[in-house]
């Protein structure tokens, strides 16, 4: 057969690349060609499926203090990862983390240097923020915000959260009491009104515009556009004509739950392949009862316990790959 190992990462265990090599590995060992195709949502682990950073940049992290970031600039395209300016894991987690003050200030920082390098285009992948400001500090930071309506503005998202809802969907992830999720989303309220009343547009009712806590609806209001993440990194890898040149398509996460099938990597596959006619399987670390049966499956929790899975997590995806292809070759 013809395989094409298209996953995610597994968060905390194995990046997508390595997911996808375990998957080549069973498809060599099986005696299947294999084409490996590491994938993202548009979230953390975007920046490296696109091609990985070439550029360093120290910018102003979630809660004040100088961060190193990396980010890519290449041909004239700028990929930034919001999470390497921004990020909740930046400051140690939700329990040390200030939802009231933590800033988008870095990000913006990093789109005004991108602007400055000359880019074209500039790819703002959202998702594990630390902040809940309505990209107010982003805004902020870039020192003329006109020039982006000169290039090609992308914002990946992979929610569909809207705005002022940032606040009561995702602020209690990142630290906040149920008091400050009410001051927040007060603050969002009033940031809408301010982004209508400067940028003529209003970013309340658009789906995504929330996600990263609200720093996709300020980019919004500088002029991006919002997109699907996992489409967009469909569209930049070709994935759908490798797709068309598979016999079996194997993707794979972490952990498989409603959110799979709501713009996440392993429903964006299968949709994919539902398209296009090709069989697809997953490996996944466990899943939710209540989806298993939206996909064939492999889960290395249940085939080999949960302490095999996170002590050899590559090894048990090679097995579980291999149990998948001799289904699907016999």
């Amino acid at each position: 057969m013809r395989v094409l190992a298209a996953a995610d990462k597994f968060r905390g265990t194995a990046t997508a690349a390595q997911v996808a090599a375990a998957i080549g590995h069973a498809c060599w060992e099986t005696g299947h060609d294999c084409v490996e195709l590491p994938l993202a949502d548009g979230g953390e682990g975007t920046l490296t499926v696109l091609g990985g950073a070439n550029r360093v940049s120290t910018v102003t992290g979630p809660l004040g203090d100088p961060v190193r970031a990396e980010w890519r600039l290449h041909r004239g395209t700028a990929v930034i990862e919001m999470a390497r300016a921004s990020g909740l894991e930046l400051v140690g987690g939700a329990e040390h983390n200030d939802a009231l003050a933590a800033t988008t200030t870095g990000t913006g920082e990093l789109i005004d240097e991108a602007l400055d390098r000359g880019a074209r285009k500039v790819v703002v992948c959202l998702g594990g923020s630390a902040t809940t400001d309505g990209g107010l500090g982003c805004v902020r930071a870039i020192t003329s915000p006109p020039r982006l309506k000169q290039v090609e503005l992308l914002v990946a998202c992979d929610v569909d959260t809207r705005f002022v809802d940032a606040a009561t969907v995702f602020a209690p992830q990142k630290g906040a009491t149920a008091a400050q999720v009410e001051l927040l989303r007060g603050r969002l309220e009033r940031l809408a009104q301010m982004y209508r009343e400067q940028y003529g547009v209003d970013v309340r009712d658009t789906p995504g515009s929330g996600a990263a806590g609200g720093l996709a609806g300020g980019l919004l209001a500088l002029g991006g556009r919002l997109v699907p993440g996992f489409d967009l990194v469909a569209d930049e890898l070709e994935l759908h004509d490798r797709v068309a040149e598979a016999d079996l398509v194997i993707t794979g996460e972490g952990h498989l739950d409603a959110q799979s099938f709501a713009g996440k990597v392993v429903g964006g596959v299968q949709r994919v392949c539902a398209e296009l006619g090709v069989e697809v399987a997953a490996v996944v670390g466990g899943s939710d009862p209540e989806v298993r049966d939206r996909i064939r499956l492999v889960s290395l929790t249940e085939s080999f316990g949960a302490s095999r899975a996170m002590r050899e997590p590559l090894w048990c995806i090679e097995q579980a790959a291999t149990t998948i292809l001799r289904a699907f070759a016999g």
